[in-house]
Protein backbone atom coordinates (compact mmCIF):
# COMPACT_ATOMS: atom_id res chain seq x y z
CA UNK A 1 0.00 0.00 0.00
CA UNK A 2 2.79 2.40 0.94
CA UNK A 3 4.80 1.58 -2.17
CA UNK A 4 1.81 2.31 -4.42
CA UNK A 5 1.26 5.70 -2.87
CA UNK A 6 4.90 6.64 -3.20
CA UNK A 7 5.07 5.62 -6.90
CA UNK A 8 1.82 7.40 -7.80
CA UNK A 9 3.22 10.85 -7.03
CA UNK A 10 5.96 10.91 -9.70
CA UNK A 11 3.55 9.36 -12.20
CA UNK A 12 1.04 12.10 -11.51
CA UNK A 13 3.74 14.74 -11.75
CA UNK A 14 4.94 13.30 -15.04
CA UNK A 15 1.38 13.27 -16.38
CA UNK A 16 0.88 16.91 -15.39
CA UNK A 17 4.21 17.86 -16.95
CA UNK A 18 3.33 16.14 -20.24
CA UNK A 19 -0.13 17.72 -20.21
CA UNK A 20 1.42 21.16 -19.68
CA UNK A 21 3.86 20.64 -22.53
CA UNK A 22 1.09 19.53 -24.91
CA UNK A 23 -1.05 22.47 -23.87
CA UNK A 24 1.77 24.87 -24.60
CA UNK A 25 2.43 23.29 -28.00
CA UNK A 26 -1.24 23.37 -29.00
CA UNK A 27 -1.58 27.05 -28.17
CA UNK A 28 1.60 28.13 -29.93
CA UNK A 29 1.32 29.54 -33.46
CA UNK A 30 3.27 28.42 -36.50
CA UNK A 31 5.40 31.53 -36.52
CA UNK A 32 6.08 31.17 -32.79
CA UNK A 33 7.01 27.49 -33.13
CA UNK A 34 9.38 28.32 -35.94
CA UNK A 35 10.70 31.52 -34.40
CA UNK A 36 14.10 30.13 -33.45
CA UNK A 37 14.24 27.47 -36.15
CA UNK A 38 15.87 28.40 -39.46
CA UNK A 39 13.64 27.75 -42.45
CA UNK A 40 14.61 24.61 -44.30
CA UNK A 41 13.45 25.93 -47.69
CA UNK A 42 12.15 29.07 -49.37
CA UNK A 43 8.49 28.12 -48.97
CA UNK A 44 8.86 27.71 -45.22
CA UNK A 45 10.71 31.04 -45.09
CA UNK A 46 7.85 32.73 -46.94
CA UNK A 47 5.27 31.13 -44.66
CA UNK A 48 7.18 32.31 -41.61
CA UNK A 49 7.13 35.87 -42.95
CA UNK A 50 3.47 35.66 -43.97
CA UNK A 51 2.60 34.53 -40.47
CA UNK A 52 4.63 37.27 -38.82
CA UNK A 53 3.02 39.98 -40.97
CA UNK A 54 -0.58 38.76 -40.93
CA UNK A 55 -1.05 37.14 -37.51
CA UNK A 56 -1.47 40.31 -35.39
CA UNK A 57 -4.12 41.70 -37.73
CA UNK A 58 -6.20 38.60 -38.43
CA UNK A 59 -5.96 37.01 -34.99
CA UNK A 60 -7.11 40.19 -33.28
CA UNK A 61 -9.83 40.99 -35.80
CA UNK A 62 -11.15 37.44 -35.46
CA UNK A 63 -11.51 38.09 -31.73
CA UNK A 64 -13.17 41.47 -32.37
CA UNK A 65 -10.34 43.41 -30.75
CA UNK A 66 -8.29 44.82 -33.63
CA UNK A 67 -9.24 48.41 -32.81
CA UNK A 68 -8.35 47.74 -29.20
CA UNK A 69 -4.89 46.33 -29.89
CA UNK A 70 -3.52 47.73 -33.15
CA UNK A 71 -1.40 50.84 -32.69
CA UNK A 72 -2.12 53.44 -35.38
CA UNK A 73 0.96 55.45 -36.23
CA UNK A 74 0.37 58.28 -38.68
CA UNK A 75 2.65 60.11 -41.06
CA UNK A 76 3.99 63.35 -39.59
CA UNK A 77 2.40 65.01 -42.60
CA UNK A 78 -1.00 63.34 -42.23
CA UNK A 79 -3.81 65.30 -43.86
CA UNK A 80 -6.70 64.28 -41.57
CA UNK A 81 -5.71 62.56 -38.34
CA UNK A 82 -9.18 61.56 -37.16
CA UNK A 83 -10.32 60.18 -40.52
CA UNK A 84 -7.07 58.35 -41.27
CA UNK A 85 -7.09 56.72 -37.85
CA UNK A 86 -10.59 55.32 -38.34
CA UNK A 87 -9.72 53.83 -41.72
CA UNK A 88 -6.35 52.30 -40.73
CA UNK A 89 -8.00 49.05 -39.60
CA UNK A 90 -9.68 48.40 -42.94
CA UNK A 91 -6.39 49.29 -44.64
CA UNK A 92 -4.53 46.59 -42.75
CA UNK A 93 -7.26 43.97 -43.17
CA UNK A 94 -8.03 44.54 -46.86
CA UNK A 95 -4.39 44.61 -47.89
CA UNK A 96 -3.49 41.45 -46.03
CA UNK A 97 -6.44 39.59 -47.55
CA UNK A 98 -5.43 40.69 -51.06
CA UNK A 99 -2.04 39.06 -50.46
CA UNK A 100 -2.90 35.84 -48.65
CA UNK A 101 -6.14 35.06 -50.51
CA UNK A 102 -4.56 32.64 -53.03
CA UNK A 103 -2.81 30.72 -50.24
CA UNK A 104 -6.07 30.44 -48.28
CA UNK A 105 -7.68 29.12 -51.45
CA UNK A 106 -5.06 26.38 -51.89
CA UNK A 107 -5.40 22.82 -50.61
CA UNK A 108 -2.72 20.44 -49.42
CA UNK A 109 0.90 20.90 -48.46
CA UNK A 110 2.94 19.83 -45.48
CA UNK A 111 1.22 19.02 -42.19
CA UNK A 112 2.48 22.26 -40.66
CA UNK A 113 1.29 24.32 -43.61
CA UNK A 114 -2.16 22.71 -43.61
CA UNK A 115 -2.47 23.39 -39.88
CA UNK A 116 -1.44 27.01 -40.36
CA UNK A 117 -3.81 27.48 -43.30
CA UNK A 118 -6.72 26.01 -41.38
CA UNK A 119 -6.04 28.42 -38.54
CA UNK A 120 -5.95 31.38 -40.94
CA UNK A 121 -9.11 30.23 -42.68
CA UNK A 122 -10.96 30.25 -39.38
CA UNK A 123 -9.54 33.65 -38.50
CA UNK A 124 -10.45 35.00 -41.94
CA UNK A 125 -14.07 33.83 -41.66
CA UNK A 126 -14.44 35.51 -38.28
CA UNK A 127 -12.50 38.60 -39.38
CA UNK A 128 -14.73 39.21 -42.39
CA UNK A 129 -17.82 38.71 -40.23
CA UNK A 130 -16.66 41.23 -37.62
CA UNK A 131 -15.58 43.79 -40.22
CA UNK A 132 -19.09 44.01 -41.73
CA UNK A 133 -21.19 43.49 -38.62
CA UNK A 134 -22.53 46.85 -37.34
CA UNK A 135 -22.85 45.32 -33.85
CA UNK A 136 -19.17 44.31 -33.68
CA UNK A 137 -16.53 46.47 -32.01
CA UNK A 138 -14.34 46.03 -35.10
CA UNK A 139 -17.02 47.03 -37.60
CA UNK A 140 -15.14 48.92 -40.30
CA UNK A 141 -15.76 52.30 -41.85
CA UNK A 142 -17.03 51.83 -45.41
CA UNK A 143 -17.98 55.38 -46.38
CA UNK A 144 -15.48 57.88 -47.74
CA UNK A 145 -12.45 58.09 -49.99
CA UNK A 146 -9.91 55.81 -48.35
CA UNK A 147 -12.51 53.13 -47.53
CA UNK A 148 -13.12 52.77 -51.27
CA UNK A 149 -9.43 51.96 -51.70
CA UNK A 150 -9.28 49.31 -49.04
CA UNK A 151 -12.71 47.82 -49.64
CA UNK A 152 -11.35 47.13 -53.11
CA UNK A 153 -8.32 45.33 -51.67
CA UNK A 154 -10.68 43.16 -49.63
CA UNK A 155 -12.76 42.58 -52.77
CA UNK A 156 -9.57 41.56 -54.59
CA UNK A 157 -8.77 39.14 -51.76
CA UNK A 158 -12.23 37.58 -52.08
CA UNK A 159 -11.89 37.36 -55.86
CA UNK A 160 -8.62 35.52 -55.29
CA UNK A 161 -10.14 33.23 -52.65
CA UNK A 162 -13.42 31.63 -53.68
CA UNK A 163 -13.08 29.28 -50.69
CA UNK A 164 -13.50 32.17 -48.28
CA UNK A 165 -16.53 33.62 -50.03
CA UNK A 166 -18.19 30.21 -50.38
CA UNK A 167 -17.71 29.43 -46.68
CA UNK A 168 -19.05 32.70 -45.29
CA UNK A 169 -22.50 32.43 -43.76
CA UNK A 170 -25.26 33.84 -46.02
CA UNK A 171 -25.91 36.66 -43.54
CA UNK A 172 -22.26 37.68 -43.64
CA UNK A 173 -22.23 37.53 -47.43
CA UNK A 174 -25.17 39.96 -47.50
CA UNK A 175 -23.37 42.27 -45.08
CA UNK A 176 -20.26 42.21 -47.28
CA UNK A 177 -22.36 43.12 -50.32
CA UNK A 178 -24.00 45.95 -48.36
CA UNK A 179 -20.61 47.28 -47.26
CA UNK A 180 -19.20 47.16 -50.79
CA UNK A 181 -22.28 48.87 -52.21
CA UNK A 182 -21.75 51.68 -49.71
CA UNK A 183 -18.51 52.58 -51.52
CA UNK A 184 -20.48 53.51 -54.64
CA UNK A 185 -21.18 56.84 -52.98
CA UNK A 186 -17.53 57.80 -53.43
CA UNK A 187 -16.42 59.34 -56.72
CA UNK A 188 -12.89 58.02 -57.34
CA UNK A 189 -9.95 60.29 -58.03
CA UNK A 190 -9.06 60.42 -61.74
CA UNK A 191 -6.12 58.05 -61.39
CA UNK A 192 -5.59 54.41 -60.44
CA UNK A 193 -8.55 54.98 -58.10
CA UNK A 194 -10.98 54.28 -60.93
CA UNK A 195 -9.76 50.68 -60.73
CA UNK A 196 -10.83 50.51 -57.08
CA UNK A 197 -14.43 51.07 -58.14
CA UNK A 198 -13.94 48.62 -61.00
CA UNK A 199 -12.58 45.92 -58.69
CA UNK A 200 -15.60 46.05 -56.41
CA UNK A 201 -17.88 45.68 -59.43
CA UNK A 202 -15.71 42.81 -60.67
CA UNK A 203 -16.27 41.11 -57.31
CA UNK A 204 -20.03 41.48 -57.81
CA UNK A 205 -19.67 40.13 -61.34
CA UNK A 206 -17.69 37.06 -60.21
CA UNK A 207 -20.17 36.05 -57.52
CA UNK A 208 -23.38 36.62 -59.43
CA UNK A 209 -24.43 39.92 -57.86
CA UNK A 210 -25.81 42.64 -60.11
CA UNK A 211 -22.88 44.86 -61.06
CA UNK A 212 -22.35 48.22 -62.71
CA UNK A 213 -20.64 47.51 -66.03
CA UNK A 214 -20.01 51.23 -66.60
CA UNK A 215 -17.71 51.46 -63.56
CA UNK A 216 -15.72 48.54 -64.96
CA UNK A 217 -15.71 50.00 -68.46
CA UNK A 218 -14.48 53.36 -67.20
CA UNK A 219 -11.36 51.92 -65.64
CA UNK A 220 -10.51 49.54 -68.45
CA UNK A 221 -11.10 52.13 -71.18
CA UNK A 222 -8.99 54.88 -69.62
CA UNK A 223 -5.99 52.63 -69.14
CA UNK A 224 -6.28 50.65 -72.37
CA UNK A 225 -7.10 53.54 -74.69
CA UNK A 226 -5.62 56.65 -73.07
CA UNK A 227 -3.03 55.94 -70.39
CA UNK A 228 -0.63 53.40 -71.87
CA UNK A 229 2.68 55.25 -72.30
CA UNK A 230 4.90 52.49 -73.68
CA UNK A 231 7.46 49.87 -72.72
CA UNK A 232 5.07 47.94 -70.51
CA UNK A 233 3.84 50.84 -68.37
CA UNK A 234 0.73 52.94 -67.90
CA UNK A 235 0.57 56.46 -66.56
CA UNK A 236 -1.35 56.90 -63.32
CA UNK A 237 -3.87 59.34 -64.73
CA UNK A 238 -2.97 62.14 -67.10
CA UNK A 239 0.66 62.43 -66.00
CA UNK A 240 3.30 59.72 -65.90
CA UNK A 241 5.22 59.28 -62.65
CA UNK A 242 8.21 57.00 -62.15
CA UNK A 243 6.99 54.99 -59.19
CA UNK A 244 5.68 51.50 -58.43
CA UNK A 245 1.97 52.11 -58.99
CA UNK A 246 1.94 49.94 -62.09
CA UNK A 247 2.71 47.18 -59.60
CA UNK A 248 0.97 48.31 -56.41
CA UNK A 249 -2.38 48.64 -58.18
CA UNK A 250 -2.66 49.18 -61.92
CA UNK A 251 -1.55 45.98 -63.62
CA UNK A 252 -2.65 43.44 -60.96
CA UNK A 253 -6.06 45.13 -60.75
CA UNK A 254 -6.50 45.24 -64.52
CA UNK A 255 -5.50 41.58 -64.73
CA UNK A 256 -8.12 40.51 -62.19
CA UNK A 257 -10.87 42.72 -63.61
CA UNK A 258 -10.27 41.55 -67.17
CA UNK A 259 -10.10 37.91 -66.10
CA UNK A 260 -13.38 38.08 -64.19
CA UNK A 261 -15.36 39.96 -66.83
CA UNK A 262 -13.95 38.02 -69.77
CA UNK A 263 -14.86 34.76 -68.04
CA UNK A 264 -18.48 35.96 -67.92
CA UNK A 265 -19.03 37.72 -71.23
CA UNK A 266 -15.67 38.11 -73.07
CA UNK A 267 -16.26 41.87 -73.31
CA UNK A 268 -12.54 42.69 -73.23
CA UNK A 269 -11.25 39.62 -75.02
CA UNK A 270 -9.88 41.71 -77.89
CA UNK A 271 -7.58 43.61 -75.50
CA UNK A 272 -6.21 40.43 -73.93
CA UNK A 273 -3.29 39.86 -76.39
CA UNK A 274 -2.05 43.44 -76.03
CA UNK A 275 -2.43 43.37 -72.26
CA UNK A 276 -0.52 40.09 -72.14
CA UNK A 277 2.46 41.72 -73.89
CA UNK A 278 2.35 44.70 -71.55
CA UNK A 279 2.21 42.66 -68.36
CA UNK A 280 5.01 40.36 -69.47
CA UNK A 281 7.25 43.29 -70.32
CA UNK A 282 6.58 44.96 -66.98
CA UNK A 283 7.38 41.68 -65.23
CA UNK A 284 10.77 41.74 -66.95
CA UNK A 285 11.33 45.31 -65.79
CA UNK A 286 10.36 44.43 -62.23
CA UNK A 287 12.75 41.47 -62.13
CA UNK A 288 15.59 43.67 -63.38
CA UNK A 289 14.85 46.29 -60.70
CA UNK A 290 15.74 43.81 -57.96
CA UNK A 291 19.38 44.24 -57.03
CA UNK A 292 21.72 41.38 -56.17
CA UNK A 293 21.11 41.93 -52.43
CA UNK A 294 17.32 42.20 -52.70
CA UNK A 295 17.26 46.00 -52.54
CA UNK A 296 15.59 48.05 -55.27
CA UNK A 297 15.47 51.73 -56.35
CA UNK A 298 13.82 53.98 -53.76
CA UNK A 299 11.59 55.75 -56.25
CA UNK A 300 8.20 57.40 -56.04
CA UNK A 301 5.51 57.58 -53.44
CA UNK A 302 4.27 54.80 -51.15
CA UNK A 303 7.72 53.27 -50.87
CA UNK A 304 6.85 52.22 -47.31
CA UNK A 305 4.76 49.43 -48.84
CA UNK A 306 8.04 47.51 -48.86
CA UNK A 307 7.84 44.23 -50.80
CA UNK A 308 4.44 45.30 -52.11
CA UNK A 309 6.43 47.14 -54.79
CA UNK A 310 6.55 43.73 -56.52
CA UNK A 311 2.84 42.95 -56.35
CA UNK A 312 2.82 42.64 -60.15
CA UNK A 313 5.77 40.26 -60.41
CA UNK A 314 4.27 38.09 -57.66
CA UNK A 315 0.89 38.14 -59.40
CA UNK A 316 2.41 37.09 -62.72
CA UNK A 317 4.19 34.21 -60.98
CA UNK A 318 0.92 33.14 -59.34
CA UNK A 319 -0.90 33.27 -62.67
CA UNK A 320 1.92 31.27 -64.29
CA UNK A 321 2.12 34.00 -66.92
CA UNK A 322 5.77 34.98 -66.58
CA UNK A 323 7.49 35.81 -69.89
CA UNK A 324 9.75 33.19 -71.44
CA UNK A 325 12.73 35.30 -70.42
CA UNK A 326 12.02 34.66 -66.73
CA UNK A 327 12.20 31.21 -65.18
CA UNK A 328 9.94 30.73 -62.14
CA UNK A 329 12.88 29.69 -59.96
CA UNK A 330 14.81 32.88 -60.69
CA UNK A 331 11.74 34.96 -59.85
CA UNK A 332 11.43 33.04 -56.60
CA UNK A 333 15.06 33.83 -55.85
CA UNK A 334 14.53 37.52 -56.56
CA UNK A 335 11.33 37.81 -54.53
CA UNK A 336 12.86 35.87 -51.63
CA UNK A 337 15.71 38.38 -51.58
CA UNK A 338 13.23 41.29 -51.55
CA UNK A 339 11.17 39.76 -48.75
CA UNK A 340 14.24 39.16 -46.63
CA UNK A 341 15.67 42.61 -47.33
CA UNK A 342 12.49 44.48 -46.44
CA UNK A 343 11.06 42.32 -43.66
CA UNK A 344 14.16 41.15 -41.78
CA UNK A 345 15.76 44.56 -41.24
CA UNK A 346 16.12 45.62 -37.58
CA UNK A 347 13.23 47.87 -36.57
CA UNK A 348 10.77 46.49 -39.12
CA UNK A 349 8.36 45.51 -36.33
CA UNK A 350 7.34 46.98 -33.01
CA UNK A 351 8.03 44.93 -29.88
CA UNK A 352 4.42 43.65 -30.16
CA UNK A 353 4.83 42.55 -33.77
CA UNK A 354 3.17 45.40 -35.71
CA UNK A 355 4.83 46.89 -38.78
CA UNK A 356 6.70 50.16 -38.40
CA UNK A 357 6.71 52.80 -41.13
CA UNK A 358 9.76 52.38 -43.33
CA UNK A 359 11.35 50.43 -46.17
CA UNK A 360 14.43 49.09 -44.38
CA UNK A 361 13.50 49.14 -40.72
CA UNK A 362 11.83 52.13 -39.08
CA UNK A 363 12.01 55.23 -41.31
CA UNK A 364 9.05 57.53 -40.58
CA UNK A 365 10.28 60.25 -42.95
CA UNK A 366 9.42 57.96 -45.89
CA UNK A 367 5.70 58.34 -45.17
CA UNK A 368 3.47 60.50 -47.35
CA UNK A 369 0.47 62.39 -45.97
CA UNK A 370 -1.83 59.35 -46.34
CA UNK A 371 0.36 56.68 -44.74
CA UNK A 372 -0.74 54.96 -41.53
CA UNK A 373 0.18 51.70 -39.85
CA UNK A 374 -2.60 50.03 -41.83
CA UNK A 375 -1.19 51.18 -45.17
CA UNK A 376 2.01 49.21 -44.63
CA UNK A 377 0.32 45.82 -44.95
CA UNK A 378 0.30 46.05 -48.73
CA UNK A 379 3.61 44.22 -48.39
CA UNK A 380 1.49 41.04 -48.05
CA UNK A 381 0.92 41.04 -51.82
CA UNK A 382 4.48 39.75 -52.23
CA UNK A 383 3.23 36.41 -50.82
CA UNK A 384 0.89 35.67 -53.75
CA UNK A 385 2.95 32.75 -55.15
CA UNK A 386 2.20 30.80 -51.97
CA UNK A 387 -1.07 30.14 -53.77
CA UNK A 388 0.89 27.75 -56.01
CA UNK A 389 1.35 24.19 -54.67
CA UNK A 390 4.79 23.16 -53.48
CA UNK A 391 5.02 20.85 -56.50
CA UNK A 392 4.89 23.78 -58.92
CA UNK A 393 8.16 24.69 -60.64
CA UNK A 394 8.16 28.02 -58.79
CA UNK A 395 8.80 26.11 -55.56
CA UNK A 396 10.15 22.71 -56.60
CA UNK A 397 13.11 23.76 -58.75
CA UNK A 398 16.37 24.88 -57.12
CA UNK A 399 16.57 28.66 -56.68
CA UNK A 400 18.34 30.37 -59.57
CA UNK A 401 20.08 33.75 -59.71
CA UNK A 402 18.04 36.62 -61.11
CA UNK A 403 19.36 39.13 -63.64
CA UNK A 404 21.16 41.50 -61.26
CA UNK A 405 22.56 38.61 -59.22
CA UNK A 406 24.04 37.13 -62.37
CA UNK A 407 25.36 40.32 -63.93
CA UNK A 408 26.98 41.68 -60.77
CA UNK A 409 28.61 38.30 -60.20
CA UNK A 410 30.25 38.38 -63.62
CA UNK A 411 27.85 35.95 -65.29
CA UNK A 412 26.14 36.47 -68.60
CA UNK A 413 22.53 37.58 -69.04
CA UNK A 414 20.37 38.47 -72.05
CA UNK A 415 20.40 42.10 -73.15
CA UNK A 416 17.27 44.09 -72.35
CA UNK A 417 14.98 45.46 -75.03
CA UNK A 418 11.99 47.80 -74.90
CA UNK A 419 8.53 46.65 -75.94
CA UNK A 420 7.05 48.16 -79.08
CA UNK A 421 3.31 47.82 -79.63
CA UNK A 422 1.98 48.90 -83.02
Amino acid sequence: MTNRKVSAAPKQSMFLLLFFILLCLSSTGYGQRKKNTPATNDRQLWLNHLDKVARPVLANLAEDKLKETMPVVLSDRIDNKASRTKVAYLEAFGRIMSGIGPWLNLEGGSADEVTLRNQYRQWALKAVANSVNPAAKDYMQWEGGQPLVDASFLALGLVRCAWLWDNLEPKVQEQVITAFRTTRGTVPVYSNWILFSGMIEAFFCKYGVEYDAVRVEYGVREFSQHWYVGDGMYSDGMQFALDYYNSYVIQPYLASILEVVNSKNKRYQSYAPTFDKITKRYAEIQERLINADGSFPVLGRSIAYRAGAFHHLSDMALRQQLPESLNPEQVRGALTAVIRKTLEAPGTYTKDGWLNIGLYGQQPDLAEFYITTGSLYLCATAFLPLGLPETDAFWSKPAAPWTAAKVWNGQGAPADHALEIR
